[in-house]
């Protein structure tokens, strides 16, 4: 049992640094937002790739609120949300399997 708990350990390990990266980009895509960028630029189109499907989920579910988006905040409530609750779950189950 122990290699299925390791298996899971290594599981909750690669989920908690993909959405930390995530967050980071997302707040990336925040602050850079803040200053007109260059929608030609490669880095943004990357960024606006990768984070606007979350962003745009939650902004047609919240909409906007007092003329501030707020969906880059509520995008990273989740992420926490997700890395206390799942990864950690996850981790614990693969700690007791070992």
């Amino acid at each position: 049992m122990f290699a299925i708990g390791n298996i899971l350990q290594g599981v909750a390990y690669v989920l908690d640094t993909v959405l930390f990266l995530y967050m980071w980009l997302i707040i990336i895509r925040a602050v850079i937002s803040w200053v007109n960028p260059d929608p030609y630029n490669p880095i943004i189109q990357f960024l606006g790739r990768v984070t606007d499907p979350v962003l745009y989920t939650i902004r047609r579910r919240v909409g906007i609120i007092g003329g501030i988006d707020v969906s880059p905040i509520l995008a990273i409530l989740l992420i926490i949300f997700l890395q206390y609750a799942v990864v950690e779950t996850i981790r614990d189950i693969g700690m007791r399997l070992n």
